[in-house]
């Protein structure tokens, strides 16, 4: 679909990036800033992720670090790797949002610390729910640390999609989730710095 698109639309450039090799991360870079120039990049989506079943019976030291390092580490890397272009970005602007410089970090609401027993479900991904609550402090410390900068940081949860990830069984088809989405990146401001939202806008509990 998305070779499809950007034979239709000249201005989606696909790049391909393996977020756990530094040096491909490096690449992708490179290659963004050949396409942004001085104007910088506005808004940065973590988004890479993967997931396996492993119930507390089930999982085992290698499936959580394998899913900690694609689904938390990497996303800071990065960002980290990005950061040049976003404070590039963030230097020609006012205010925050994305329309200056912001790091949008797809989290879950399995992540959520708080409703932990209202989702009995997604205790069978012990390393899915444990890494994306971890990337919601990397979201926090990145709102705090780069707030400075005018550079906005959230964690947002996307919904329960019917994707390769989200199987058949997820109520939502991508298409009906993508207008949301859109909506609420388009209305980030200062005050949503930091905080965890869904793909409604609606502010979800850590």
């Amino acid at each position: 679909e998305l070779q499809q698109l950007s034979k239709q639309y000249s201005n989606i450039k696909l790049l391909q990036l393996d977020v756990v090799c530094e040096n491909s991360i490096k690449k992708v870079v490179k290659e963004v800033e050949e396409i942004v120039g001085d104007k910088g990049l506005n808004c940065l989506i973590n988004n890479a992720g993967i997931n396996v079943l492993a119930s507390l019976e089930e999982v085992t030291a290698e499936t959580m670090l394998t899913i900690y390092e694609t689904n938390t580490v990497a996303q800071l890397m990065v960002t980290k790797a990005f950061l040049p272009l976003l404070r590039k970005a963030a230097q020609l602007s006012t205010g925050m949002g994305c329309h200056r410089a912001a790091i949008i970090n797809m989290s879950s609401l399995a992540a959520s610390m708080q409703l932990v027993q209202a989702n009995e479900m997604f205790l069978k991904v012990y390393p899915y729910r444990i890494a994306k609550t971890a990337l919601n402090m990397i979201t926090r410390c990145l709102a705090a640390d780069l707030k400075s900068d005018g550079i906005l940081c959230i964690s947002l949860h996307p919904g329960w999609l019917q994707t390769d990830m989200g199987g058949n069984m997820a109520p939502m088809q991508v298409q009906e989730a993508i207008p949301g989405i859109l909506s609420v990146l388009d209305r980030l401001g200062e005050k949503e710095n930091g905080s965890f939202l869904d793909w409604q806008g609606e502010t979800l509990p850590w």
